[in-house]
């Protein structure tokens, strides 16, 4: 298990960059096989020529050159997003005021003249210098600067968890735009075959084959479609938008998003992920370092009724009787009913304090981790369902209607329904793939992952 160490030099580490070529596009609604049967419909009035055919790869244009993945996004965020920045210059300003804790007190020198224009002698007394230097007791300056010195490392644990926070927030922002994209190409198909099927259920009424509630009906499903797509198209620049501003580049020319929902899809288990996650997440980490710190800030207060000594001494010209002289003192305070009781007892109740802290620190994570635990588990069966079970069968009920068409048993319309069902089990498949991608991404946060490609489906 890491330990805080490694957290705390986890700060500078740099996420890695990708020259690998984007990821092949995901496959069509429509099955090889299931293609390869509807060619076989040997009415072309009924059912147009390539009306089963889905877009070959060849004909997808490729990305623009704004295109990005997201092991680049994710260098381009730990590189320049300001929020690190900040939370660096944080650690700077604590490693200031630790230095500064443990500095000792200047000495004091003075120069005063008593009695001037004496008749023995006008200049008096000339006290030239008079030189004072605090000592401090108690081992006073060590605690207080190991007290600050802790500071420092809560605040660099901070800047490790405000990085994996931002990492979450780019890969969550990511694959919504993936799945906006992607489900904007199935919507984009739907609507061609929506289009087909008005186009085949009018010439069917024509034909005196069909009726006018099936080519509404058609209608209806054609609008509702092209209504997902714009809808899905007009949310895709403003999640784009998202996506740079959680890279922390709200000018990064971003025109489209390369990545596969279905490529190397995260393995978890919750009871092997949450002792790492409440063990070595810096919240964690920051909550222990602060009951050390808090430890270290009561000695250090028990310790203040130890009375700091203050030394002087100098040299007196006597200018009445022309001497030279030299004083020497010695003094400090008496902790006589000033012993530091309220600030002793404050330190003691911050102590309980942080103590508690940890468990509060450890259930808020177990409470995130289950959530996040929760809604993968539940998108992931989804997403099984679809992958190994709905989609197979929806496109195996595609090529039977198919084939009982070509044999007169069932009317064309039916051929239709079950090609939509393909078409929309397969977007209930990328939405699933979305919120498998969103929960996942909020566990590799939780679990300090810096690359989420390591993990693979078995």
């Amino acid at each position: 298990m890491r330990g805080s160490t490694m957290l705390i030099g986890a700060v500078f580490a740099v996420g890695c960059t990708s020259t690998s070529k984007p990821p092949a596009a995901m496959p069509s609604p429509l099955s090889t096989a299931v293609v390869a049967a509807a060619k076989s419909t040997t009415d072309p009035a009924i059912v147009p020529a390539g009306f089963f055919e889905a877009p070959s790869v060849a004909a997808v244009p490729a990305p623009p050159a704004g295109s990005f993945d997201l092991p680049q996004l994710t260098a381009l965020t730990l590189e320049r997003h300001p929020r690190l920045a900040q939370v660096g210059w944080v650690v700077e300003t604590a490693r200031g005021r630790a230095l500064q804790a443990g500095l000792y007190p200047n000495p004091t020198i003075a120069v005063t003249a008593d009695e001037l224009g004496d008749r023995q002698g006008t200049l008096g007394i000339i006290n030239a210098p008079q030189i004072s230097q605090e000592i401090v007791r108690g081992n006073k300056l060590g605690l207080a600067q190991a007290a600050a010195f802790k500071e420092v490392d809560r605040a660099t644990l901070a800047v490790v968890d405000e990085r994996y926070k931002l990492l979450t927030e780019v890969r969550k922002n990511y694959w919504e735009v993936v799945t906006l994209q992607r489900r904007a190409a199935v919507l984009t198909e739907l609507i061609a075959i929506a289009d087909r099927s008005v186009e085949t259920a009018e010439k069917l009424l024509k034909a005196k084959e069909g009726s006018e509630l099936d080519v509404v009906q058609l209608e209806v499903d054609r609008e509702r479609y092209r209504a997902e797509f714009d809808a899905a198209k007009r949310s895709l620049p403003a999640s784009i938008r998202k996506l740079t501003a959680a890279v922390g580049a709200a000018d990064l020319p971003i025109g489209t998003v390369v990545g596969d929902l279905e490529a190397g899809l995260p393995e978890y288990d919750l009871a092997t992920a949450l002792p790492t996650i409440i063990g070595v997440h810096p919240q964690v980490q920051s909550a222990k370092v602060g009951v050390e710190q808090s430890q270290l800030a009561l000695r250090r207060a028990e310790v203040e009724p130890t009375p700091n000594v203050t030394v002087s001494g100098g040299y007196i010209r006597q200018n009445q009787n022309r001497s030279n002289d030299w004083s020497l003192g010695v003094s400090m305070p008496i902790p006589l009913w000033n012993k530091n009781q309220g600030n002793i007892l404050a330190a003691r109740a911050q102590v309980g304090e942080a103590l508690n802290e940890i468990a509060r620190v450890q259930n808020e994570l177990s409470a995130r981790a289950a959530t996040a635990f929760a809604l993968y588990e539940a998108a992931k069966a989804r997403a099984d369902q679809y992958r190994t079970s709905i989609i197979p069968k929806a496109e195996t009920s595609l090529a039977l209607a198919q084939k009982a068409y070509q044999g007169g048993q069932f009317d064309f319309l039916r051929v239709l329904a079950a090609q939509r069902a393909v078409a929309e089990a397969r977007l209930e498949f990328i939405r699933s793939l979305g919120e498998l991608r969103q929960a996942a991404a909020d566990i590799a946060g939780l679990m300090l992952e810096d690359d989420t490609t390591v993990r693979k489906q078995q």
